[in-house]
């Protein structure tokens, strides 16, 4: 499982990266998780509002931090 989590390094990006990498260990589950801090790549995936959560290539949240377990449910949604 690939996700990202799009920032540009504020601190909602920061807890979003955090709770995902909790909530993955949690779960115990196999992904390779990434911060894209980059504007331009950020923008290549639609998103207008950080943070943003990106499951296997797919843009599952955007624009707020989730609960833990919203988090679980959009992982498990989109494996």
């Amino acid at each position: 499982m690939e996700i990202k989590v799009l920032g540009t390094g504020c601190p909602k990006c920061k807890a979003l990266e955090k709770a995902t990498r909790d909530v993955v260990a949690e779960m115990q589950i196999e992904a390779n998780i990434s911060k894209v801090e980059d504007i331009m790549k950020i923008m290549e995936y639609g998103v207008m509002h950080t943070p943003a959560l990106v499951v296997n290539g797919k843009v599952v949240l955007s624009g707020r931090v989730p609960s833990s377990n919203e988090i679980k449910e959009l992982i498990t949604k989109n494996e």
